[in-house]
Order: C-alpha cells, then sequence, then structure tokens
C-alpha cells in the first residue's frame, strides 16, 4: 500500500475524547522466559468529524493506553460528512480486512459491529450502514475504517438554474379562473 501524506491536524484546540478498543497480551520468549508486554489499540475522535488511532506497546496495560492514546493524537483524520451521514457508499480494505460503509437516513444509528463501530462513533458519524467483509482482526478493521473515512470525498451540490419565461410562454393567473370579461373579441 502506497502512503498518502496527509496533513497534520493540530489537537490541541479539539476537545478529544478517547475510547478503548483492544488490549492484548503480548509476549516475548528469551532466554530466560517469556517476557510480558500489553498492547493497546486507542481510538480518538471529537465526535464532530476528527478521528484518529493508535497503537502502542508497554510493559503496563495504562502506559500503553497512554501511549496509544498520544499516537492516535498525531495521526487524527479530517472525515467529509453530509449532516449526520456520510456523502458516498465506499469499500476499503487494508491486509485482509474488507469494510463496506453506506450511508443512512436520519434516525438509523450506526450499524456495524466491532472496532468499526467504535471508529465510526468517535468521528462523530451518527447514521451508516457498516459491514465488515474479510477478516475480523480488530487492528486490521479499525485501520480499514479509518482508511475509508479519509477516503471519502464531499458532493457538491450544484445550482438547478430555474427556468426563465420568454416573450413567447404565456403565465396563467390563477384568479382569473378563464373568464374573459371586458375583453374585446373580432366579430
Amino acid at each position: 500500500m502506497a502512503k498518502e501524506i496527509i496533513s497534520r491536524i493540530d489537537a490541541t484546540d479539539l476537545a478529544l475524547n478517547d475510547k478503548l478498543v483492544y488490549i492484548n497480551r503480548v509476549a516475548k520468549v528469551v532466554k530466560g522466559g517469556k517476557r510480558m508486554r500489553f498492547s493497546a489499540l486507542v481510538v480518538t475522535g471529537d465526535d464532530a468529524g476528527h478521528v484518529g488511532m493508535g497503537l502502542a506497546k508497554a510493559n503496563e496495560v495504562p502506559e500503553a493506553v497512554t501511549k496509544a492514546g498520544a499516537v492516535a493524537k498525531k495521526h487524527l483524520i479530517k472525515v467529509n460528512m453530509t449532516g449526520t451521514t456520510i456523502p458516498h457508499q465506499i469499500t476499503a480494505k487494508y491486509g485482509a480486512a474488507q469494510v463496506l460503509l453506506k450511508p443512512a437516513s436520519p434516525g438509523t444509528g450506526v450499524i456495524a459491529g466491532g472496532s468499526m463501530r467504535q471508529v465510526l462513533e468517535v468521528a462523530g458519524v451518527k447514521d451508516v450502514i457498516g459491514k465488515s467483509l474479510g477478516s475480523s482482526n480488530r487492528i486490521n478493521l479499525a485501520k480499514a475504517t479509518i482508511l475509508a473515512l479519509s477516503q471519502l470525498r464531499e458532493i457538491k451540490r450544484t445550482a438547478v438554474p430555474t427556468p426563465v419565461a420568454g416573450p413567447s410562454e404565456i403565465v396563467k393567473d390563477s384568479t382569473t379562473k378563464g373568464t374573459s370579461e371586458g375583453a374585446v373579441t373580432g366579430e
């Protein structure tokens, strides 16, 4: 996958809230036995169109969560939204995880599962239908959802010009009702 250069969003002026998605205990086998560490997946967002994801490891769970939150704040993206939903349907793939996101009418809610739901909720998307089509790996699903949200484009709506009545067109007044009072006839 080619990495795109994404403009950095300053996290200091946003009211971000972190959500812990997944904690994993990982082990490294060394000469003296196993060295246990913890991996944390955290998503952060402001419920208004900004979202980021971070993955970090540490010896203790709180340290891993703090580090992952800091990484998430460094990798914020802006999500293009139309009202409370996304502007168009999109499919994105990361590794073996593939996600499908569809816009939904107001009041539908977030219909998605696993880490997709948590990413969409902190991003501020209120009405969306999501489907996981590939792997159910939480990390890859979150990354695929972030990738899909970053690829959303704004739909530009152009104003439809109103037709102008020309001299040959007769515009009827609704108050005349077809009567011809005071009309001059040719007889």
